[in-house]
């Protein structure tokens, strides 16, 4: 090749010397450069899908002994394996962290739910930087890797738009994401999807939406494609299932197929489920039930004793719960119907499990509605439950009247705890205790193509979820990355159980494991077990341990006092196996860990244009938390306008500001009742509103001013606390969950129709003194707990 110098004289081509120095010759001189390929799993590698129910117990599906029809997870237990001593975390994103690193919780960062940082590493809210995730491995061996539904391992401060992403689903591992990143959504109005890496923007959702149906369409979806373009790629799915946690919403089709189930109540559900569990061999003939549970904030009473209409209203909880235990196992039937279609159910590997036991509303003293006569109510408020002590909202006093809503959209219930109870058959207590209804969770593993089980389907072993990544690894002899990001990555601390799939006799290789949840205590060390349940704000030192030798399935007998020595050789391997996995200090009850932060900046004004995206809730909740705070709306109205304002919040909690019929209105939801103010007639036009927010007493008071001349005053309002409200703050209209249930259903999102060109939030300047005054309180409390 040559060129043409100025003079126009011939000169031979001088190859470009680029960066560094390097000469770039022509295509025909050089040697071909490629990039190091991929890797490729082995043709005919078998597919992976692990399925993750959320807070379901162990006897919620058909083959683990209820009466639920589960035909699709029944058919993969009859295709492969039951485990029955199955062992999780007793919190969700703990289970998670230790699901996807194979790490004990703690170690991995993720002691509890990802909504704290208090400068603890165990308790950091992040995964190890250094720790390849269940789905870089996967990726590593050449798979596609997929994941749907509920993700929990990242800090909320980074769920917004600007955080950052380096703990998304994508960034752990993922190809394609599809779901919510925190730990519950609405079933029939979720507050914030994600795809990939961006906010999916819905206004408004179909009347039918449902999510559990919505997860699993993207879930085959993903499938396709990936088969598709490569018929012979081996896929791993992770469905993580945002059920059964609340709020407890299900399709009113599948809540009629329920109707009348429970109507004899948790004790008779309770019994059956146990015979049926000896009958299948899930637990040993000698099996007996423990009594009902009765330790402090727990106890469950009699069904019998419950007065008629708490027995209509307690079935009625558990028909939407069994409804939505029955969406998912449709949805498993659907993945498998579509393996089924492409040839590739035989050679697939599912895992179903549960995240911890079946959970119990919190145990904080609460007056109880009228038409009660025990404290074990369950509710239709869940978020009203939890964060207005001494509040009843009122729609729970009006729910026998309105049981038909139950499981619909305007309500976010939770059962009560008898029901927990029942669905934790045949074991004590609930999600947060370290005894086994808390950590105890179903198993099924299936593979039909790869597994020779040996004889019976039931595996009693001794598992725990930090070895489902060990025991996967070694049945599809898969290659374990020894680094990320150059870093050495520790190593495991779960053991693979594949040698108990071919023998049901194999000894398991998992000899022992602690427990640590909200500062209950637990050590399991070779068929010993030593457990502690908890009593928030007791001095530790006053725990009662109890002793259960593994035999006694249901923890009936304590034997710590026939066996000092075992008990004292347990709780010194607790203390050593918290400080080698970081779980010092624990959680006295004093909520240090809620209100120890890292250095945030003061909270500044906040303004929002008209059409924005609805900002993040967790943001939009720190603009409200100070004791007082205002809004100012930039608009230009006119006589005829009308439409929300501004809406923050939805059917679970939340306040708005709409015009119609000439006239202002705030409307406030609490929790699920509605209250509406006004009207503030609107006859001429106007260029500002105002809306002011001061605490009087723990409660709000709302003034909201026309062109700066007060015009509405409305005290004693509910205020919100903490995350809440849990939908972000929308500017002229109200997007998905509405605040108000009767504007929706005449207006739906009802836009304004005016000029509007935005609102500008002024928090609290001092919001941070206050929670520091407040932190200051608790660590006084906790240095009196030690």
């Amino acid at each position: 090749m040559t060129g043409e110098s100025k003079a126009g004289a011939s000169r031979p081509f001088q190859p470009y010397a680029g960066f560094g120095g390097q000469v770039r010759t022509t295509m025909a001189e050089s040697e071909p450069w490629w990039p190091p390929a991929p890797a490729e799993a082995p043709k005919g590698s078998p597919n992976v899908v692990v399925i993750l129910a959320d807070d379901l117990g162990f006897s919620d599906i058909g083959c683990f002994g209820s009466e639920i029809a589960t035909p699709h997870l029944d058919a993969t237990a009859d295709a492969g394996l039951q485990y029955t001593n199955f062992r999780v975390t007793p919190l969700c994103s703990p289970t998670r962290a230790a699901l996807m690193t194979g790490l004990n919780a703690h170690a991995a960062g993720i002691g509890f739910p990802t909504h704290i940082d208090p400068g603890f590493p165990g308790y950091h809210s992040e995964l190890p930087l250094n720790q390849p995730t269940m789905p870089e491995v996967f990726r590593s061996n050449g798979y596609a890797t997929l994941m749907v539904g509920k993700w929990h391992l990242c800090k909320e401060d980074d769920f917004h738009e600007a955080g950052h992403r380096h703990n998304w689903p994508l960034q752990r591992g993922f190809d394609q994401y599809y779901g919510f990143l925190e730990a519950l959504t609405d079933f029939h109005h979720p507050h914030r999807l994600y795809e990939g890496n961006s906010v999916v923007h819905v206004d408004e959702y179909p009347d039918d939406y449902y999510l559990t149906d919505d997860l699993t369409d993207r879930a085959l979806r993903m499938i396709r494609e990936v088969r598709s373009a490569d018929r012979d790629k081996p896929f791993f799915l992770y469905f993580s299932h945002g059920a059964v946690h609340a709020p407890m919403h299900a399709k009113a089709e599948d809540i009629a197929r329920q109707r009348g189930r429970y109507d004899e109540g948790w004790d008779v559900v309770r019994e059956r489920r146990l015979a049926k569990q000896i009958e299948r061999g899930v637990m040993p003939p000698d099996a007996e039930l423990p009594p009902r549970n009765q330790e402090d904030g727990h106890e469950v009473g009699a069904w019998s004793e419950l007065n008629p209409t708490e027995q209509r209203v307690h079935a009625r909880h558990m028909e939407v719960y069994a409804a939505m235990v029955d969406a998912i196992d449709r949805s498993v039937g659907r993945v498998r119907a579509l393996l089924a279609e492409l040839g590739e159910l035989e050679n697939t590997v599912i895992l179903f499990c549960s995240d911890n036991g079946a959970a119990r509303l919190t145990d904080q003293p609460r007056p109880r509605p009228s038409w009660a006569s025990s404290d074990d109510t369950g509710t239709a408020t869940y978020f009203g439950y939890m964060q207005t002590p001494g509040v009843v909202p009122e729609v729970d006093e009006q729910l026998p009247e309105r049981l038909d809503a139950l499981g619909g959209p305007t309500m976010w219930p939770h059962y009560p705890r008898g029901w927990a109870m029942a669905c934790n058959t045949p074991f004590r207590l609930y999600k947060f205790s370290a005894l086994r209804g808390g950590q105890q969770s179903p198993l099924i593993v299936s593979w039909p193509q790869g597994l020779e089980r040996g004889g019976t389907s039931i595996r009693r072993q001794y598992a725990h979820v930090t070895d489902v990544l060990p025991t996967l690894v070694d049945l599809l002899g898969l290659e374990l990355p020894a680094e990320r990001n150059g870093v050495p990555a520790a190593d495991l601390h779960g053991v693979s159980f594949a040698p108990t799939v071919s023998d049901s006799e194999a000894p398991s290789a998992h000899i022992e494991q602690y427990t640590e949840c909200v500062g209950n205590r637990g050590f399991y060390r070779d068929g010993w077990e030593a457990v502690t349940h908890r009593r928030p704000g007791v001095p530790f030192s006053e725990d009662r341990w109890e002793l259960f030798d593994s035999a006694d399935v249901t923890q009936r007998r304590d034997l710590a006092a026939e066996n000092p020595e075992k008990l004292a050789e347990l709780q010194e391997a607790f203390d050593q196996a918290a400080r080698a996995n970081q779980v010092y200090p624990l959680d006295e009850g004093s909520k240090v860990k809620f209100l120890q932060h890292p250095p945030r900046r003061p909270p500044e004004p906040v303004r929002i244009l008209a059409g924005t995206p609805t900002l993040e809730r967790h943001q939009c909740g720190l603009l409200i938390q100070g004791l007082s705070w205002r809004v100012t709306v930039d608009w230009s109205y006119r006589p005829g306008d009308e439409g929300v304002v501004l809406a923050h919040g939805g059917q679970g909690g939340g306040y708005q500001l709409h015009v119609e019929d000439g006239a202002l209105w705030l409307e406030q939801n609490q929790y699920g009742a509605p209250h509406r103010f006004g009207p503030v007639p609107l006859s001429a036009p106007s260029s500002t509103l105002e809306l002011r927010m001061e605490v009087v007493d723990s409660r709000w008071t709302a003034t909201v001013l026309v062109d700066g001349e007060e015009r509405l005053r409305v005290p004693g309002l509910l205020r919100f606390l903490s995350y809440l409200p849990f939908e972000g703050i929308d500017v002229g209209v109200c997007r998905r969950s509405p605040v108000s249930w009767d504007i929706h259903e005449r207006r739906r999102s009802f836009p304004f129709t005016g000029v509007l060109r935005s609102v500008t939030y002024h928090p609290d300047p001092e919001t941070w003194g206050q929670v520091d005054a407040r932190l200051e309180e608790a660590r006084a409390l906790a240095l009196g707990l030690q």
